[in-house]
């Protein structure tokens, strides 16, 4: 559920929730100004009743499409952000104005606050994490790389690898198969 929608619901005043307030700063902050304003977002969460219990720092990285914001008069548009979180339990009616103050902040881009079911909230998502993990490189012994033969007719190929006597058979008949489909 939204937490513009947390308002409507029926709670007893004892009962917090767990949010999480997903955010990109704009990449026109400076790298070393970015901590400060990840402190500003913090601070606002605690100083509306929230209680901060997890977060990841924002880093930058390529957004995935072109995103317009307007900013003193004219309609700026932003290829990379830095992207952070923070977790934490409020009461709804101090998570609608955490999101109002976030909305006011001339330093974010754009952000999303929702409210976490507890397995969301037991299990978080290292975004930056994973966007590292999906960069690794892995390294392609000799033995796994099958020549391209896409080109060449079959018998220039059968000649080549004959004289080379690099291509084992099993490849050489693997990779002919595939060309004639």
């Amino acid at each position: 559920m939204p937490a513009v929608e947390a308002e409507n619901v029926d709670m007893d005043v004892e009962d917090s929730q767990s949010y999480e307030l997903a955010f990109h700063v704009l990449p026109t902050i400076a790298e070393g100004e970015v901590e400060g304003v990840f402190a500003s977002i913090k601070d606002i969460v605690t100083k509306n009743g929230g209680e901060l219990f997890d977060e990841e720092a924002p880093e930058r990285f390529e957004l995935a499409y072109e995103v317009v914001k307007h900013l003193e008069g004219k309609n700026r548009k932003f290829r990379s952000a830095y992207f952070g979180w923070v977790r934490f339990k409020a009461l709804p009616e101090n998570a609608v104005t955490i999101n109002a103050e976030i909305d006011h902040s001339n330093s974010i881009l754009r952000h999303l606050l929702v409210k976490l079911t507890r397995v969301e909230e037991e299990n978080p998502f290292r975004f930056h994490d994973a966007i590292r993990a999906e960069k690794q490189v892995t390294t392609v012994g000799e033995s796994d790389i099958v020549p391209d033969f896409s080109s060449d007719s079959s018998e220039e190929v059968a000649e080549e690898t004959e004289e080379a006597g690099e291509v084992d058979d099993e490849a050489l008949d693997k990779a002919l198969e595939e060309k004639e489909v």
